[in-house]
């Protein structure tokens, strides 16, 4: 039964977590995993990395990442997260000395979760902006147009061979521009109406200025939004999903369809897509291919964990794994043909190149984009729906954040008050994540959000899961986790996997850490450099999440029991007593209870195994004590 989530060849048991609670089906999991890993990225990072790095060119080395590091690690992080039903703390009873990477997580998790917000609050602002049947950064008759604004959109009632006289002012400024770089370009109402009026820059990032009311408020409106779709925890979350992660695609596809039926789309697509196959000897173009999948899937933020946490037991999460890692992907190819016709047709509108108007990052969802859709008849409908789309696919990674830090602070105290009031942890993570977001709406914010993005959540990230590989194949052991996989889904895990997990990935995840040092430069703002004691800042953030790897460790290893420093490490590394399925209809063979009735029928197996292990397994029944406490008997053929 698929629909169940179960492996096949196993019975449908209803292993209701009831302490936790379990998502309400497996479509639930599967969406909330999408909406997750599916982000603003997709559509502000992807497209721009492919255009940047060979067009079509970008897609081999895209997709080689995705296959040999991508799934493996996202299906892995499902794994640990689903076997012992335990958020990104509980999971290291694995193996207690590495329960710091759980603390670098958290710590991760925080940083992405404060500043992620902010920018859905500055999608909020735009999309209610957008509620006027004019934009407000479509001319340059504003109060905080300067004298070098210059509009594409020609206002009207000014006669025909005026408006053509300036436009090939603009068409020769942008020649010019081109010629001599750096001189004078024309700036845009909808650049100016981002800097001068919505975050109302200041010239510097010690320099905090006002707080931007109208921004704070957003804030405050996209916390409350997160918190009531969290109320009840993964019960309400995997209701709302029905709606965040599925409508972005419909979004999605108006505007493909808005797109490419412009003129000048073909142009940009082109862009997007032209192979130039010489870049792909390039060393840069796969790192950045490799550090895409890797940021985009999510792995190392502790989300996955959590979410695969809420499962069921027996549910199947290797194909979930295969089926979200590839929606993923297919979201951000299928972005750029959204960005890239609109970019087309405003380029052949100004008579560029479409490298003059493409642009990342907020830059391209906050101005490059909103001023493309200027040009389009009813534009407020596309910038509605547009802007929407952004709040949608922020909110659906946001939700995840949010979750992780919750669940695991009710899983490490665990006491029954607070699983019971799991919804004020909730609420209080929130306030905090509201109040730590407040220096991010003053008229400094856009400074220090870029600094939080290029810092907190880059290299320390790939330590995290690198250190995690190592952790469960070779500390906690290959063979171990094999056969822990095989008992939840009913078969091991697929050779590939095996190879991936134990040599390909963690390979890979040290090319991508050694590719980001040698590539490091420091952050910049359009021109504005930043000064080094930010730098120095933005590195304290990236340290204080690995940090606490190291930190954990030795008190760990000082805790525990043993004459000397070699018993005491060794004694650091094992399994807790805890470890395993967390439900006891779950723990069977070497995870069962003593003289418990699942004991009992294992052991003659277990002997059985170790006489003769080169033969095939028969078929063995095995009575397990049913959750009612009925004695199901199944016989299931041992893959």
């Amino acid at each position: 039964d698929w629909s169940n989530g179960a492996v096949l060849g196993e019975p449908v048991k209803m292993d209701k977590n009831s302490r936790r609670g379990n998502w309400g089906n497996q479509i639930e999991f599967i969406l909330t995993s999408v909406g997750y890993a599916v982000g603003l990225g997709n559509v502000w990072r992807f497209p721009y990395l492919c255009y940047r790095n060979g067009g079509g060119a970008f897609m081999f080395p895209y997709f080689i990442m995705l296959v040999f590091c991508g799934i493996p690690l996202f299906f892995l992080e499902l794994s640990f997260g689903q076997f012992a039903s335990q958020g990104c703390l509980g999971v290291w009873r694995i193996s207690p000395m590495f329960k710091g990477v759980g603390y670098g997580m958290m710590v991760v998790s925080t940083y992405i979760g404060i500043y992620y917000n902010v920018v859905i609050c500055i999608a909020f602002y735009y999309f209610f902006s957008s509620m006027t049947n004019l934009l407000p950064w479509t001319y340059c008759n504003n109060p905080w147009n300067t004298a070098s604004c210059n509009g594409v959109v020609t206002p009207k009632g000014i006669n025909s061979t005026l408006a053509n006289a300036t436009r090939s002012l603009v068409t020769g400024a942008a020649q010019a521009a081109v010629e001599v770089v750096n001189k004078t370009k024309r700036t845009s109402p909808s650049e100016e109406y981002w800097k001068h009026y919505v975050l109302n820059i200041s010239d510097d990032i010690g320099n905090f200025g006002d707080v931007r009311l109208p921004i704070l408020g957003c804030l405050a409106v996209s916390w409350v939004v997160v918190f009531l779709c969290l109320i009840r925890g993964v019960k309400s979350s995997g209701k709302v999903v029905y709606f965040t992660a599925t409508f972005p695609y419909v979004v999605l596809t108006i505007l493909f369809i808005r797109g490419i039926t412009l003129e000048g789309a073909v142009t940009g697509i082109k862009y997007y897509l032209t192979p130039q196959w010489h870049k792909i000897l390039d060393a840069k173009v796969w790192g950045d291919a490799a550090s895409q999948i890797f940021y985009s899937l999510g792995c190392a933020w502790g989300g996955l964990i959590t979410m695969a946490s809420y499962n069921k037991f027996h549910n199947n999460c290797y194909r979930d794994s295969i089926i979200i890692s590839i929606t993923n992907c297919a979201t951000s190819v299928y972005a750029g043909f959204v960005i890239f016709s609109i970019l087309g047709f405003m380029a052949h509108h100004l008579n560029v190149d479409v490298s003059e108007v493409a642009d990342h990052g907020p830059g391209l969802a906050f101005v490059a984009y909103p001023e493309a859709l200027t040009l389009l008849p009813i534009s407020p409908l596309w910038s509605l729906l547009f802007f929407f789309m952004l709040i949608l696919l922020g909110l659906g990674t946001q939700f995840c954040l949010l979750e992780t830090l919750v669940t695991a602070i009710v899983d490490e105290i665990g006491t029954d008050w607070i699983m019971k009031n799991k919804t004020v942890v909730t609420g209080g993570v929130a306030v905090v994540g509201f109040l730590l977001g407040v220096p991010l709406t003053t008229q400094a914010g856009i400074y220090w959000l870029l600094l939080m993005d290029n810092y907190a959540a880059s290299f320390s990230l790939v330590i995290i899961s690198c250190i995690m590989c190592i952790c469960i194949m070779y500390v906690y052991g290959h063979k171990k986790y094999f056969k822990d996989v095989e008992m939840m889904l009913g078969f091991p895990p697929p050779i590939f996997f095996r190879v991936c997990w134990r040599f390909v990935s963690p390979i890979i995840i040290s090319f991508i850490l050694i590719f980001t040092v040698i590539q490091y430069k420091p952050i910049t703002y359009n021109d504005y450099v930043y000064p080094g004691w930010s730098l120095a800042i933005g590195f304290a953030m990236a340290l204080s999440s690995v940090i606490c790897i190291p930190i954990y460790a030795l008190y760990k290893i000082a805790k525990s029991e043993g004459n000397t420093f070699l018993e005491r490490l060794k004694k650091s590394c094992r399994p807790d007593i805890k470890w395993g399925p967390a439900l006891s209809e779950d723990r069977i063979g070497r995870y069962a209870a003593p003289g418990s009735e699942a004991d009992v029928e294992v052991r003659p197996l277990k002997e059985e195994l170790k006489e003769k292990e080169e033969e095939k397994r028969d078929e063995i029944s095995l009575s397990i004590q049913g959750s009612n406490g009925s004695t199901a008997h199944n016989t299931t053929p041992s893959a």
